[in-house]
């Protein structure tokens, strides 16, 4: 059992949280993740992990509740636990001195972004980071990655932080500037954005670097559920990923295959007892 430390709300939904897992963070490292399994007979969810604490054997995961199991997870008090962690899984990022690098992160990629960006700058890169979200209470970790990066810069849909707009605007306004043009890009967040990121980089030839997540259970690569074909290539993103080559991810059979299972997901939301069914369904009003 894995028991959880610290259980913050970042934003509606997304949730920080803590757990005990000393030999995942004395072997975690940027980029990997580990698939928890909340419960006996419940799914099994990947999380990317978002920062590990050797010493004190914990590590955080940033977790936004979108359907049942999920929901479960986060439903977790301090002082509970979960049933099974398991990790470190995927290939880390592979980390080196690019020059200039933007980091872009949209909604909970924001989270998933904020090891990377630590390790990019840890390596003497000039970090400009970009978060985006539809409003500023679902900007996440502006501080933290504030601290890490050269330039931190924040656009939300309806303008209320930041500048108005999208990632890409401000990513867009990025690389036509000769002097701070970077020489690769990270983005994580949901699909549609990271495939707008690599076709705004697309043009000038950036090399762009995408975190994908799709669907997974076993993480080990016998399932074969977390295919996704980049350039002619089938691969798994539980091993060979989940950072690929965002010029060459088939977004739109990507895109297909998350709603595979889409009414078993609304069969489990009904199944929610009451209390946990309302504290999702309000979020998505």
């Amino acid at each position: 059992m894995f028991e959880v430390l610290q259980n913050d709300t970042l934003a509606p939904n997304v949730h920080r949280m803590v757990i005990r897992a000393p030999r995942i963070a004395k072997a975690r490292q940027p980029g990997q993740f580990v698939i928890v399994h909340p419960e006996a007979d419940g799914e099994r969810i990947p999380l990317t992990i978002g920062d590990a604490d050797p010493q004190a054997g914990t590590i955080t995961l940033f977790i936004q509740a979108v359907g049942a199991s999920t929901l479960k997870i986060v439903s977790t008090p301090v002082g509970g636990s979960l049933r099974d962690v398991a990790g470190p899984l995927g290939k880390p990022t592979e980390i080196e001195n690019w020059g200039r690098v933007a980091c872009v992160g949209g909604g909970l990629g924001t989270a998933v972004l904020y090891p990377l960006a630590k390790a990019l700058a840890k390596a003497g890169n000039e970090v400009t980071t970009i978060i985006g979200g539809r409003a500023k209470p679902y900007i996440i970790l502006a501080e933290e990655l504030a601290a890490c990066s050269t330039e931190l810069l924040i656009a939300t849909e309806d303008g209320s932080m930041g500048r108005q707009g999208f990632v890409t605007h401000v990513l867009q306004e990025l690389i036509d500037d000769p002097d701070r043009r970077p020489h690769a890009v990270f983005a994580i967040g949901p699909v549609p954005m990271m495939r707008a990121v690599a076709e705004v980089t697309r043009p000038p030839g950036i090399k762009t670097i995408v975190s994908l997540n799709p669907i997974m259970i076993d993480g080990t690569g016998m399932c074969g559920g977390c295919r996704v074909k980049v350039g002619e290539e089938t691969k798994f993103a539980c091993v060979d990923g989940p950072e690929f080559d965002g010029h060459l991810v088939d977004f739109g059979l990507l895109m297909d295959r998350l709603t595979m299972y889409r009414d078993s997901e609304a069969k489990l939301m009904a199944d929610l007892p009451e209390e946990l069914r309302d504290k999702i369904i309000k979020v998505k009003r």
